[in-house]
This record gives structure tokens, C-alpha cells and sequence, in this order.
């Protein structure tokens, strides 16, 4: 990408707002281009500013947040990544956030860096879900493969499905969050341990599912960044996965991660 990435802030708090601005541009390669205090004026200024990344609240007048990213998600000039950023650790707004194509899920009581790292994730297209709300993803993925979910069909317990909150964070991407391994992309062969893997994808799929971005990912195994992303789109075609999140699926069944 050249140039800084460019983000749009919706969030109904100017004070918010204003934050968040300091903290993303004090960054040096990121520029805030526009902000939305409604989902109504998120939607509108997506179409008009073609940001990189949205920076999207949950609660706000007009239009809620989820509603509105369903809304860029489904236009197809606008390839915004959202990343859902909320006060609230709720499994309802997670799960309909990624169903609504959000391409991540942060809290507010995330650190400043943090903040920063998840819109040059999300930027590069591999957006993180907060560390507070990954093993909820897996063991909604992971604990009943054969389980279809249905519209409006309740949401498990937060305890139930996590078993606890201090867990690390994987990669996402703009997909459904639901229960079967067909909706999320990942074919019969995705769920066999039958799948051949190389050594080197093998090590690549580890260190996916333990949350490290491309970049990450080059700098540990002393390799160029193109030469991961060759390696993650083999990983995914050999699975079966449509996205990243398919893949951790998998690396978490068969022992990887």
C-alpha cells in the first residue's frame, strides 16, 4: 500500500472521536480522513471517502454499527476494512459483527498500540480479533462442526464457550462468523487430518494460529513477506479454507496450535 492508511471513525462521542484520532495519527503512516457520529453518515462517508480502514462503534443513533457495516460490507465500491472497536464484551455484538462483515473486533479498553495494530492489520488484510474474545470464536467454530447457526438463534454463554477470558488473539477476515465448516468455507477435506502439509506450511499454519500477522510471521521464520503469503494462500487452497480463520479452525482440531 502506499501512502498512509486511510481511516474513517465512526463513533457517536466526539471526545471518542478525538482520541482516537491523536492516537492513530500520532502513528506517523496512518491519516483519519474523515469521522461519522451515526451508522448512517459511516455508510455515506465510506462511499464518499473510500477510507482503508473503518473504525466502527456499536452504539450509535440512526443506525447502529453493526447494521451499518452490514450495509459497506454488501457495496461493492467500498472495500473498507471494518474493525468493530466497542465498550461492550458481548457475544452478540462479536458474532453479528463478523456476520456482518466486520474484519475484526477490539475493545475499547485496548491500549493505544493496540489500536494502531489492528488498523495496519486490517489494512493489510489480516485483521485480529481482541484477545478477550478468541476462544470464543474457536469454540464456536471448533466445539460442533456439524452445527448450521440460524438467524436469531440465541448465543452461547460467555463462560460456557470460553472457559476463561486470557487467551491470545487470530486472524480474521471480512466472513460470516457461524457455526459450520461448510458456511465459513472450509470443505470436507478442511476437517480430515488427512490433509499433506509441508513442513515449512505446517510451521506457517503454527504460527498463523497463534495469531501473527504476515509480517510477523517473515521476521520469525527469517523469510520474505511474499514468500508467507504464498505459503498462507497454499495452506488455505490444500485445506480447503476460504480465510484465516477456516485455517486456525483446523490447526486447533488436528493438535497445531
Amino acid at each position: 500500500m502506499s501512502g498512509p492508511v486511510r481511516v474513517l471513525l465512526a463513533d457517536d462521542h466526539a471526545v471518542m472521536r478525538a482520541g482516537f484520532r491523536m492516537i492513530l495519527e500520532s502513528a506517523g503512516d496512518i491519516a483519519v480522513v474523515g469521522e461519522a457520529s451515526t451508522g448512517t453518515e459511516a455508510v455515506a462517508a465510506a462511499s464518499d471517502l473510500r477510507p482503508d480502514v473503518i473504525c466502527m462503534d456499536v452504539q450509535m443513533p440512526d443506525m447502529d454499527g453493526l447494521e451499518a457495516t452490514r450495509r459497506i460490507a454488501l457495496d461493492p465500491d467500498v472495500e473498507a476494512a471494518v474493525v468493530v472497536v466497542t465498550t461492550f464484551d458481548r457475544d452478540d455484538y462479536l458474532f453479528d459483527a463478523l456476520a456482518a462483515g466486520a474484519s475484526g473486533f477490539l475493545l475499547k479498553n485496548a491500549g493505544p498500540e493496540e489500536l494502531i495494530n489492528a488498523v495496519r492489520v486490517a489494512a493489510a488484510g489480516d485483521a485480529l480479533l481482541a484477545p478477550e474474545v478468541t476462544r470464543r470464536v474457536i469454540a464456536r467454530f471448533a466445539s460442533t462442526p456439524g452445527a448450521k447457526a440460524q438467524p436469531g438463534a440465541p448465543l452461547p454463554d460467555r463462560e460456557s464457550t470460553a472457559g476463561g477470558r486470557d487467551v491470545g488473539a487470530f486472524p480474521t477476515s471480512r466472513r460470516p462468523a457461524v457455526l459450520s465448516a461448510e458456511v465459513v468455507g472450509m470443505d470436507a477435506a478442511a476437517g480430515s487430518p488427512a490433509v499433506e502439509l509441508t513442513e515449512r506450511e505446517t510451521e506457517v499454519l503454527q504460527l498463523v494460529a497463534q495469531a501473527m500477522s504476515n509480517a510477523e510471521i517473515a521476521q520469525r521464520l527469517y523469510i520474505g513477506e511474499a514468500t508467507v503469503k504464498t505459503h498462507v494462500s497454499n495452506v488455505l487452497q490444500k485445506l480447503g479454507a476460504r480465510d484465516r480463520v477456516a485455517a486456525v479452525v483446523y490447526a486447533h482440531r488436528h493438535g497445531l496450535a
